[in-house]
């Protein structure tokens, strides 16, 4: 939490995730920032104007995006069960299927190994048909881009782009960073 205090602090950009997402939704779109943390992300987003529900697994980073970005709604939760509809059935602004969700900050990194698929799965499950996720991390970590690829499709999904930074530079084969945007599969009529 502090860390990205002081960066910003510091003048440093912290906003290219935001930025990203921006571009990609019209406006006043619903975001869910999955594996939100201290609300960096989902903070931006709502300062540009859209309605975005933050989830994290832990209690301590809620508290920090509430403390420094009022605004969206912050959830605590965990993305291998997540279930807005079951955890606020009668609250739209929470259950309202999502234009965009966005796993920036290497969350596919630190889930537990193994719920990949689970992850994305629960994410599509709280997408419009044609909204995005997008996610972006470290491929030089636990989890392989192959590994990731493979939950993708486990999921649902597939890859519609990927680059190797969030303002948009060409992936390549050497890159250690891959921004994925994945859309639903759809069957054919």
């Amino acid at each position: 939490m502090d860390r990205f205090r002081t960066m910003a602090d510091e003048g440093a950009d912290l906003d290219g995730e935001a930025r990203m997402i921006d571009a990609m939704v019209g406006r006043g779109a619903r975001i869910l920032d999955a594996g939100c943390g201290p609300g960096r992300v989902g903070g931006r987003l709502h300062t540009l104007g859209h309605r975005v529900v933050g989830v994290d697994v832990d209690p301590e980073l809620i508290a920090a995006a509430r403390a420094d970005h009022p605004g969206p709604r912050w959830l605590v939760g965990d993305l291998s069960i997540l279930d807005l509809g079951g955890s606020a059935p009668d609250d739209a602004e929470v259950t309202e299927p999502f234009d965009a969700i966005v796993a920036a900050g290497n969350v596919m990194v630190f889930l537990r190994s193994g719920t990949e698929a689970q992850v994305l799965s629960r994410l599509a499950a709280h997408l419009r048909p044609d909204g995005i996720i997008v996610t972006g991390f470290h491929t030089n970590r636990d989890l392989s881009l192959a590994d990731f690829d493979a939950a993708v499709e486990a999921a649902g999904l597939y890859v519609e782009h990927r680059f190797a930074t969030w303002d948009l530079r060409a992936f390549h084969p050497d890159a250690d960073f891959a921004v994925s945007v994945l859309r639903l599969r759809t069957s054919p009529s």
